[in-house]
């Protein structure tokens, strides 16, 4: 998978650089991330193969946007990609990087306060996927199996995004507690499992 095919699939929908990444931020962060910084020139790559194209638009508020559609190359290029077979990229999480190697440290109070950490931002993004689905459960009652054929498969990747969350958590209870387990007794009244009430499950 590449920025470049989750770009043209968003560009089903004519949008704004800002647009865009309001939609990363807001309803596709659990599987991708993007910065304007990166958005931009993808952007720019795309209207070169002729994949977009752009114009200017009035705004009522501030300067005009330039706004992106997909051409029916780019529909083209977009389709190809989604009928061929599942794409798997190496994913890197640099906090288990920073895990791994904290045995450096010998300080098990360090190591809890950090997997605390941990999980008070995956907690936090399961908080707002939740609430999305909620949402859209209330609002739609053909959610979720009777769904029109887009929405169908976006509940799809919202409900891997929340079951993925579910286990972090699931992870980060656990390693909590093992960590406590090791600490001295007269330390584990301070920093044991239960020393910072972490967000519900």
């Amino acid at each position: 998978m590449s920025l470049e095919h989750i770009l043209l699939g968003l560009l089903r929908e004519p949008a704004s650089g800002y647009d865009l990444k309001r939609v990363f931020d807001e309803r596709i962060s659990h599987f991708w991330a993007a910065e304007l910084s990166q958005i931009y020139p993808t952007l720019g790559r795309l209207e070169r193969r002729r994949w977009v194209r752009s114009r200017r638009a009035e705004s009522k508020r501030g300067p005009g946007r330039r706004i992106y559609d997909l051409t029916p190359a780019g529909r083209k290029e977009l389709r190809a990609w989604l009928a061929g077979p599942p794409q798997f990229g190496d994913e890197r999480f640099a906090y288990l990087g920073q895990l791994f190697f904290m045995g450096e440290l010998g300080d098990w109070g360090l190591t809890l306060r950090f997997l605390r950490s941990v999980r008070e931002h995956f907690a936090a993004k399961l908080a707002a996927l939740r609430s999305l689905e909620r949402l859209w459960r209330e609002a739609d009652p053909r959610y979720p199996d009777r769904l029109p054929a887009d929405d169908f498969h976006v509940q799809l990747a919202l409900r891997k995004g929340i079951l993925s969350l579910e286990s972090h958590l699931t992870w980060c209870d656990e390693s909590i507690s093992r960590a406590a387990a090791r600490m001295p007794a007269a330390a584990r009244g301070r920093h044991g499992p239960h020393a910072k009430k972490g967000i519900p499950r």
